[in-house]
């Protein structure tokens, strides 16, 4: 016996007094599998006690052999037990080896499908990265979406209609069969429709063609203008005007389709008191027919507004309210008929270097003079409507209360097929693909994954708004990223992403994994990064991408990409939005983009919710926010040196919170790379203080009413960084509308914002670097 101690004690390197256990992985039925052996020294001493040996005379008692046999009994005895113990333990080994690569079957009582409480103490065992990666793109087959394609295409699925609630009703039965927990929430939001009464344009007293569409969110009146031609209306269009002493106070700024959001435009013109706004599509931008008709909206901001700040649940009482970012004047839409019409009769001066590129047929793209006389009438009527956003969650077996989100828009004004159809068959084949991994192939996610798909996108992510504002406290605590599914193809010879900067290392090790869709032997990296991939590849987040109100309403770390075109911009927004269209932009790959497009979403995925620690590159930051602090030191002690600003402002507390953001950031990326990784309530610990830096940079001194976008660096309003440069320039010019005061007290407060982002990352309160 004490030879077969010894010998088993050798085997585990330990001391024979020790207790040796084997704890096997929670199975996929939720039980758990135990076995206990203990090796002890102590064990004749035991036997003794339960009677063998005292309490008997082994000498005298006819059963029992001399000492000699009792030797050679227990020897033998000794050497048997040794014997099935090291059996056991064979067994134990090849079981647990086999666990990992064993097929096994989802019961119904799979994490996947009911809540489970988090699993912390151990690791949760799952494929390595190669083999997800090789699954991803086995499973993930172009006949799938193909089939997705046919199935949720549609001629009308507007936002609240029975098209739309079909469409909810096929995304919720995909997940259910999926195995996936399904459910749903609605709002009811106000948005715009034309009224019985078309809405007008007439130019010269003479009614212009036939306007077919519109701009929600429009101020509904009828106003009169000369006509000026802004360009594309951007805030450098504007400036260019105002050096050439033109006044735009007044006038009805016609502008071209492009480069920013039509909200934008409008924003700008009625900053300068224009009196109307008229967009249209110049076919050196769109390639479309003369007649066809333009939709969208012009609410300076997401989500219904008519409820900013909260959601529009239709339990919720508030005092009526509206956004700040609706406009004062009316806006309307023009086809290229109208605009030809319109901008061939225009008198006045030459445009502008570089403004007189358009196509338009005999125009000579003149800037207006004041006889020039546009009548611009917008009916539209608001309405309420009730929408639906459908979601499924495939849920972690570790952290299931972690979770990141895929989303996509349901609903187009149009056929929608670029803009929301082949979204929402992508996110069905992702959500089907990942569940079959787990079922048949042994994946086991740590965080939870929810599939959302959205309505009302059109008006300006309204769904996905609402919803963030209706759980805004406890996403901020728990979900770690989001992935927007929306105009992921729209051309084929160029690759364009926006994201978090936490995000883009992960983003461009995927494009590394990825193989081109235009060229196989290249990965996505070659073929569109260039020496430079995120000059080549990135570019700002703004208000017309769908990942923005998550990025900087939420501080969700967020990304989108897509597919598109370098040359022509695609008739999202039109009925001309069709998959015939859609393959003529993608000279007919639209399957393999869409599969390459999956496979980057679904790799991002796998990665965020396979490691330990989540992929978020935390120290990405410390260059955005030193390159701000640059900019802005440069402009005080230029403004300072004209006498403009006061010596009393000095760049120390800002500079002080910098250095605090860099410390913290290095702190925390020396004590991962100091960590037991396999130690999960560490990984967790580490998470929680990695999860925590993008909802730091939101700042808390920004009013939800009027500043709904309130992150300091990607977000928009007067509490930004960007806005505090643009406000130190007006200061330097000495333009009317620089208030030092204002931006003494904006400059303090962004201060505060980075030091408490950099404090949220430093951890615990004993371990915060805070000098201000």
């Amino acid at each position: 016996m004490d030879h077969a101690r010894t010998t088993i004690s050798k085997i585990f390197n330990g001391e024979p007094r020790a207790y040796t256990r084997f704890n096997l992985t929670q199975n996929m039925e939720g039980d758990n599998s135990h076995v206990e052996m203990k090796l002890s020294s102590d064990m004749d001493d035991e036997v003794e006690a339960n009677g063998v040996g005292e309490n008997i005379n082994q000498h005298n008692h006819p059963y029992y052999p001399s000492k000699l046999n009792q030797r050679s009994s227990k020897t033998v005895c000794g050497f048997v037990i040794g014997i099935l113990f090291l059996f056991i333990i064979g067994y134990l080994i090849g079981y647990l080896s086999n666990r990992s690569t064993d097929k096994t079957e989802i019961k119904s009582n799979c994490p996947v499908f009911n809540e489970i409480a988090p699993v912390r103490a151990e690791a949760v065992y799952s494929l390595d990265w190669s083999d997800l990666r090789a699954l991803l793109k086995k499973k993930l087959t172009t006949p799938n979406i193909n089939t997705n394609l046919k199935e949720f295409s549609s001629a009308s699925h507007q936002a609240g209609s029975t098209e739309d609630e079909a469409l909810a009703n096929k995304i919720m039965g995909k997940f259910k069969t999926f195995g996936m927990s399904t459910w749903t929430d609605e709002h009811y939001v106000k948005v715009h429709e034309p009224g019985s009464s078309n809405n007008r344009v007439l130019f010269r007293g003479n009614i212009v063609g036939t306007t077919e569409g519109y701009l929600a969110y429009s101020a509904v009146k009828t106003v009169q203008g000369a006509a000026l031609y802004a360009h594309y209306g951007r805030t450098e269009d504007f400036r260019r005007l105002q050096e050439l002493n033109i006044d735009v106070n007044g006038k009805a700024v016609l502008v071209r389709a492009g480069l920013l959001s039509f909200s934008e435009k409008v924003a700008n013109a009625a900053s300068l008191n224009a009196s109307a706004v008229l967009i249209y599509p110049d076919p050196v931008n769109y390639n479309i027919k003369d007649d066809t008709a333009l939709f969208g909206h012009v609410h300076l901001g997401t989500g219904d507004p008519f409820t900013p700040g909260f959601p529009s649940f239709n339990h919720t009482q508030f005092p009526p309210a509206q956004s700040s970012g609706l406009p004062s004047i009316p806006a309307q839409t023009i086809t290229i008929k109208q605009a030809t019409e319109i901008m061939s009769k225009l008198g006045g001066r030459t445009s502008p270097d570089g403004w007189s590129d358009g196509m338009l047929r005999d125009t000579m793209y003149r800037l207006g003079d004041d006889g020039d006389i546009i009548t611009v009438e917008v009916n539209n009527v608001l309405i309420q409507k009730k929408i639906h956003n459908v979601f499924g969650v495939i849920k972690g077996y570790m952290d299931a209360d972690r979770y990141m989100v895929i989303g996509a828009q349901r609903d187009a004004w149009g056929p929608g097929f670029a803009r929301s159809t082949v979204g929402t068959s992508l996110l069905v084949e992702l959500a089907r693909t990942i569940t079959d991994m787990i079922k048949n192939d042994g994946f086991k996610p740590k965080r939870s994954i929810v599939f959302a798909s959205w309505s009302a996108g059109e008006f300006g992510s309204v769904g996905a708004t609402e919803w963030l504002e209706g759980y805004l406290t406890s996403l901020s605590l728990k979900m770690f990223s989001y992935i927007s599914l929306d105009e992921v193809i729209s051309g084929f010879d160029s690759f364009k992403a926006t994201a978090s900067p936490l995000l883009y290392e992960l983003l461009e090790s995927t494009m590394k994994q990825v193989s081109s869709p235009v060229d196989a032997t290249k990965s996505l990296h070659e073929q569109f990064a260039g020496s430079n991939w995120e000059k080549s590849v990135m570019e700002p987040m703004g208000l017309s991408h769908s990942a923005y109100p998550f990025q900087t309403f939420s501080g969700i770390p967020s990304i989108s990409f897509r597919f598109t075109s370098s040359t022509k911009s695609y008739p999202f927004g039109t009925i001309e939005d069709t998959d015939q269209n859609l393959e003529r932009y993608t000279s007919y790959n639209t399957l393999k983009l869409a599969k390459t497009a999956g496979e980057v979403v679904g790799l991002v995925t796998l990665r965020l919710v396979h490691d330990h620690l989540l992929k978020l590159n935390m120290a990405k930051y410390t260059s955005v926010i030193r390159n701000y602090v640059s900019q802005i030191r440069s402009k005080v002690e230029s403004c300072q040196m004209s006498g403009r600003l006061p010596s009393t402002v000095t760049m120390q507390w800002l500079l002080s919170a910098q250095g605090s953001y860099d410390r913290a950031a290095s702190t925390l990326v020396s004590a991962i790379r100091n960590s037991d990784l396999e130690d999960m309530e560490q990984c967790r610990v580490i998470n929680n203080r990695i999860m925590r830096v993008e909802g730091s940079l939101l700042s808390p001194y920004a009013s939800l009413r009027e500043s709904l976008f309130r992150h300091i660096l990607l977000g928009s309003g007067p509490h930004t960084l960007a806005a505090l440069v643009d406000h130190l320039e007006a200061i330097k010019g000495g333009l009317e509308s620089a208030d030092i005061d204002q931006f003494k007290n904006q400059f303090a407060l962004a201060t505060w914002t980075i030091q408490g982002c950099a404090n949220a990352l430093a951890g615990e309160v004993w371990d915060m670097d805070n000098e201000i």
